[in-house]
């Protein structure tokens, strides 16, 4: 059952949580385990997704530019700006 729009963390979690409970309770019947055990597939890898790209920003893998593209770095400033340095 492919959705048009990917799922939100939410969503998957909710998808994710039902799953198991539904699992867990040994009410499911064992047509519905394989079905199941697809969903639960697809909103774990959503929720993995979400998740790394996450990682991949809290790790500094996105641009280190600034919007307007000036670049954020005291190696670039001139020697000699900083009033704190040893003028000897």
């Amino acid at each position: 059952m492919p959705d048009a729009q990917p799922l939100t963390y939410r969503e998957a979690y909710a998808r994710l949580s039902r799953i198991a409970a539904e699992l867990e309770s040994g009410d499911a019947d064992l047509d519905r385990v394989l079905p199941l055990l697809e969903e639960a597939r697809t909103a774990y890898a959503a929720c993995r997704d979400r998740i790394e790209a996450v990682r991949a920003v809290l790790a500094g893998e996105w641009a280190t530019t600034e919007p307007d593209g000036d670049e954020d770095d005291e190696a670039d400033d001139p020697p000699g700006d900083d009033p704190y340095a040893d003028p000897f």
